[in-house]
């Protein structure tokens, strides 16, 4: 069928949005997908979708929050077809305001279902697939994490979700060091598509609108699970470490954090004179992207 035949996938959060255009596309790739939501009815209909067109998936609700839980996601994946071959954690949730504003209860469920949420099912995978390389089997695993823009340079009035996205590309680099031993490698992408969370607001939703003219879809879900599709294939295997941002027909990677020449004294610096050492470092600094809405 496509690319990913035979391979396994759960795809958290693929009950709708996002999550469920990359179920649809995995599916016609040839990926029987494990399709969780805690939205029993709407992670049927992608189910239903999937075998009306002549592809494998299968309904789980398991909380990618609880870490016990979770662990129904990893064995249902195995006993319906045999192994698991990909996570794909895609499952989020807003709660926008200001900093000065935000309620713990907003920091607290941004952190469980991004952070937390990125952690539980991908713990008992790895830990699957540690088990299968120590028994001396080949493992072509993969783990595709999502991060977002706002993880990567902040975005006005979502300090909790660019704090938790930014947590999520740093995880990817931990992942990718230590679990390339198993056979597995870790990739995150940050997305932008219409979804039901980047339509909320009135103007965004007239933004992505589709086309009625029958061009080009550029805000298409659909256009990121390409992408998604080609990481969790065995023929991505040399591709590890990296966060991508996919938009329209673009593919890019997001290339982070980076220790610059720096000032060097060679002894402690007096406090008195870290102002000129700041003149010298910021007059060779190349100005990081700007603040989403600033």
């Amino acid at each position: 069928m496509g690319i990913l035949n035979d391979r396994v996938v759960i795809i958290t959060g693929a009950g709708g949005g996002l999550g469920a255009a990359h179920a649809r596309v995995l599916a016609a790739e040839g990926a029987s997908v494990l399709v969780n939501d805690i939205n029993q009815s709407a992670a049927q209909k992608v189910v239903d979708e999937i075998i009306a067109a002549g592809g494998k998936a299968a309904v789980n609700t398991s909380d990618i929050t609880n870490y016990e839980d979770s662990a129904r996601a990893v064995q249902q994946a195995v006993d319906t077809w045999g192994d698991l071959h990909c996570v794909l954690n895609n499952a989020g949730v807003n709660r926008d305001r200001m900093f000065a504003s935000m309620t713990e209860a907003e920091w607290d469920t941004i952190m469980s279902v991004h952070l937390k949420g990125h952690f539980c099912i991908t713990s008992h995978a790895v830990q699957y697939w540690r088990n299968q390389s120590k028994e001396g089997k080949s493992v072509n695993a993969r783990i595709i994490n999502t991060t977002s823009g706002a993880g990567l340079q902040g975005s006005i009035g979502q300090s909790n979700y660019a704090a938790a996205k930014a947590g999520i590309a740093a995880l990817t680099l931990n992942q990718a060091a230590e679990l390339g031993r198993y056979g597995i490698t870790a990739n995150a992408v940050a997305p932008a598509a219409r979804t039901g969370m980047t339509t909320a607001v009135e103007s965004m939703a007239a933004r992505m609108a589709p086309p009625t003219d029958g061009s080009f879809d550029y805000w298409a879900p659909e256009n990121v699970s390409s992408l998604l599709a080609w990481l969790a294939a065995e023929e991505s295997s040399h591709v590890t470490g990296r966060v991508f941002e996919s938009e329209g027909g673009k593919i890019s990677i997001a290339d982070g954090w980076r220790s610059t020449e720096g000032v060097d004294k060679g002894a402690r610096w007096e406090p008195a004179e870290v102002g000129e050492a700041m003149k010298t470092l910021l007059s060779k600094e190349v100005p990081a992207q700007k603040v989403y809405g600033t």
